[in-house]
Formats: structure tokens, sequence, C-alpha cells
């Protein structure tokens, strides 16, 4: 049985990529603000390189595989941060859903298992579009 230790390091990591998911919301809620939106993905990559290490994080970037993901990630944040919100965002998505198709399926085991939200991912037709979804971010 694999452990996982919670250390400070870890708990900050999470807390930096909670609040960077956060303020990426708030951006796209005010309407593509690109000074929240850079600060949400500041935060984000900040928060994923503290909870899995840097080492680990820049193994993740840089494997040949998540290439395309990481240059469109890229990208996009400097799109963002020069001032084109909406185009940024969009490459950055479609970065994210590359570099992170892999996790799609534990991420769906995982939200089965919420009370609530488990009931609706389990239903026939949200089921059918996740399976799609997972079929397509696969290689």
């Amino acid at each position: 049985m694999v452990s996982f230790e919670m250390n400070d390091r870890k708990k900050i990591g999470l807390g930096l990529t909670g609040f960077g998911i956060f303020f990426t919301f708030l951006g796209i809620i005010f309407f593509f603000d690109k000074g929240l939106l850079a600060m949400g993905n500041i935060l984000f990559f900040s928060g994923v390189s503290l909870s899995i290490g840097l080492k680990s994080t820049m193994q993740f970037f840089m494997k040949r595989q998540n290439f395309k993901g990481t240059i469109s990630f890229g990208l996009g944040f400097f799109f963002v941060v020069i001032g084109w919100p909406i185009f940024g965002m969009i490459l950055e998505t479609y970065g994210f859903i590359v570099l992170f198709s892999g996790f799609w399926p534990t991420l769906a085991v995982f939200i089965q298992r919420i009370p609530f939200l488990g009931w609706i991912f389990q239903l026939p037709f949200v089921r059918s579009i996740i399976i799609k979804l997972v079929s397509v971010g696969t290689p």
C-alpha cells in the first residue's frame, strides 16, 4: 500500500494550486481580466511545483509526449500576460487538457465517490460523455 505523506510544503502547494484555480475562475468571470488570469496562472504553476517537487515538475513538463501541451500552455500564459486573454485562455485550456489527459480516469473515479457529484456522474448520458472525453485524451 502506498502512503501519502502530507508535509508543510505539499500543504502550501495545494493551497497555492487552489488559489490559482480560484483566481483563474475570477478572471474568467470578470470578462477575462488579464491581471487575475495571470495571477491565477502563476499561483497554479507554483502550487503544482511545490506539491510534486521542482524536479518532478520539470520532468513532467519536459516529457516528449507532453511537449505539445507544454508549448500551448506556455504560449497561452504568454498571450494572457501581453494582453490577449481570450486567445491565451483557449491555448491554455487546450494545453491543460493535453497535459493532464492521463489523469482524467483517476479524476472520474474520485468524483464518482463524492456523495452528490457521484450520483450525477453515474447517470448514463454523463457517463457516456466522460468515456468519450477520456478516450480522446488517451494516445
